[in-house]
Formats: structure tokens, C-alpha cells, sequence
């Protein structure tokens, strides 16, 4: 597995990363038991595997937990990314109610994480939502303080503006961005990616394969499950499928010519874009696990580029990728 460095930090994690969101229960059916998706977490390790993305709020709290056991034998050959930001009264009553960025209850939340992740010190901790309610300053300073304490080595954020990024960066820097950024989402190429470059901050997709959809295996017909969150989302509304299908159909015939698959084409894409971006799509199946990491090794050329990118830009992605009060979360 080839080695990327997030910006100009120190901070070295595989090209590919593996995001543990649904491995655990919370965000839809598990398509295993727990000690599966310890199995699948553990085989990514074997396979080069040396970044993984979880947050407090996923579960909340079991995701951790999953990745804290499935990586203790492990722990030094793996960086582990998690997220604060969302209120949560207590683990007896575990829905989130809002956002909290509060310095005081950033401190509370890490303690949490530590001791669930099963480690003394979070590689990467990433404030999950810009809290409108707490100065991005003072959430930087309380990053500061606690990779002052060792309690964390990096600082991140998730889904921020230009402008907060620029202001979180002047107190504490900033190691990465987690945004979406895939071949059906590129906002963040307007603002996001040339802010990140000028200021040496790696980005991480979420998401990279369009949330399942640019794989292939999702159609109009397929019925999400209740704790499905996608099923809320008006991008994966059944008339949007239906009509994105030809972004799928696209990508299909691209890897097609390549001898790869949609997914591996997604990720190559993504690769290709910058050195310091590292995508971490999830999946709960060792094929597919096998299929990410495989994207590593395609080398897409200077004019396959501009090719894909040329017979995209002809395609208009039908659908908000989210609710109206979820979007507003994002970009401030």
C-alpha cells in the first residue's frame, strides 16, 4: 500500500483509508456480527490498511468501541481518526440533540473516546460540525490544549467553510479537512481544495464512492431500511436515482475501457487529484475491502482525466445530496 502525507503535517497514513461508520449498528443493517466487522477491520490492517475513521456520535458511541477492540493488537501501526461536536446527554440515552463545540465539553467528549478507542493518545481528532455557537477559536485552543497534554497528536475538521478553516488554522494548525468530495460532489473543489492547498492541510473524502451510489449497486429499486439514512437524503429519493443512473452508466463504461471497476475509477479519480488527498470509503465486505484498495494501483493519465471530467460536467446530478437543516450544518 503506497503512503500519503496529510498536508504538510508529519502525520503519514495509507493512500486508502477504511471509514467504519457502518460497521457497526446505528446507521442502517449491519451486514454482520460484531466480531465479522473486527475480522474485516483486522484484515485491512494485513492488507496495508493504515488509516481508520470513526466519531463518538457513530452508534453513538459503539463504533469506537468496534474499532478500539478490532485494532488494540495493533495500535502502533495504525493512525485513528474520531469526531466531537454533537450533543450527547449520556451513554444511557445515546440520540444526539445538537450541536456542542463547547471547550469544557470537547475535553469530556475525548476522555470518552480514549477510553473506548482503548488508547492513551487520538492520532486525529476532527470537530464532526462547525458549532455556529462556540468561536472556532475556541475550539482550536481547546485542540491546542489537549495535544498539549498529549491527549491528541492532530487537529481536523469536518464539512467547514473556507473562512473557519483560515481562522481554526491561525490558533491551532490544521492537519486535515474531512469533506465530501467524490465524482458526483465536487463543491469543494470551488473554495475548499484551494484553501487546503495554500495552507498545507491534507483533505479527506467521505463518501468517495457517492455513498454507494457510484458502484453501480444501487438502483430506484432498492429499499433502504429504516435506520438507513440515506433514504432521507433527496439525492437517493427513487425519481434521483433514477435519473443520476447516468452517471453510474458513465463511470461503468470508463472503468470498462480501464479494466477496473466503477468503484476502483471513484478512488482513482480522487487520487489523481492531489497528493494530500486520502479517501476512506467504507464497506463491510472483505471482496469490496480488496476491490478500495485496488484503486491504489490504477494510474489514470493526465488526458483519461480530462476525459471523465469532460463527460461528467455534461451530466446534472439530480437531487440535494441532504435535507435542508443537515446542509445547513455544512460550509459555514
Amino acid at each position: 500500500m503506497q503512503k500519503r502525507k496529510l498536508g504538510k503535517s508529519n502525520l503519514e497514513v495509507s493512500a486508502v483509508g477504511l471509514g467504519c461508520m457502518r460497521l457497526s449498528p446505528g446507521h442502517g443493517t449491519v451486514a454482520g456480527t460484531k466480531q465479522e466487522m473486527i475480522a474485516l477491520i483486522r484484515a485491512a490492517v494485513e492488507r496495508g490498511v493504515r488509516f481508520f475513521d470513526t466519531a463518538e456520535v457513530y452508534g453513538p458511541f459503539v463504533n469506537e468501541e468496534l474499532v478500539g477492540e478490532a485494532l488494540a493488537p495493533m495500535r502502533d501501526q495504525v493512525v485513528i481518526a474520531t469526531k466531537f461536536g454533537f450533543q450527547i446527554d449520556s451513554e444511557r440515552d445515546p440520540h444526539p440533540v445538537g450541536l456542542n463545540s463547547r471547550p469544557e465539553y470537547i475535553k469530556e467528549t475525548v476522555e470518552g473516546s480514549l477510553r473506548r478507542l482503548r488508547v492513551d493518545t487520538i492520532d486525529l481528532l476532527y470537530q464532526h460540525r462547525v458549532d455556529p455557537n462556540v468561536p472556532i477559536e475556541d475550539v482550536a485552543g481547546a485542540a491546542k490544549n489537549l495535544i498539549q497534554e498529549g491527549k491528541v497528536k492532530y487537529f481536523g475538521l469536518s464539512e467547514a467553510g473556507a473562512h473557519t478553516i483560515r481562522r481554526a488554522h491561525a490558533i491551532q494548525p490544521v492537519t486535515a479537512l474531512q469533506s465530501e468530495y467524490s465524482l458526483w460532489w465536487k463543491r469543494p473543489e470551488e473554495e475548499i481544495i484551494p484553501t487546503l492547498e495554500e495552507l498545507g492541510i491534507g483533505l479527506v473524502p467521505f463518501s468517495p464512492l457517492g455513498k454507494g451510489f457510484l458502484t453501480g449497486t444501487i438502483t430506484e429499486k432498492t429499499q433502504f431500511d429504516q435506520e438507513d439514512n440515506r433514504g432521507s437524503f433527496p439525492r437517493f429519493s427513487p425519481e434521483a436515482r433514477k435519473a443520476n443512473r447516468a452517471l453510474v452508466d458513465l463511470i461503468a463504461a470508463f472503468a470498462l475501457k480501464k479494466n477496473a471497476t466503477s468503484a476502483q475509477i471513484a478512488l482513482a479519480w480522487l487520487l489523481a487529484q492531489k497528493p494530500w488527498i486520502v479517501p476512506i470509503p467504507g464497506t463491510t465486505k472483505l471482496e469490496r475491502l480488496e476491490e478500495n484498495i485496488g484503486a491504489v494501483a490504477i494510474e489514470l493519465t493526465p488526458d483519461d482525466l480530462r476525459e471523465l471530467d469532460a463527460a461528467i460536467a455534461k451530466i446534472t446530478v439530480q437531487g440535494a445530496r441532504y435535507p435542508e437543516e443537515l446542509e445547513r450544518m455544512t460550509y459555514r
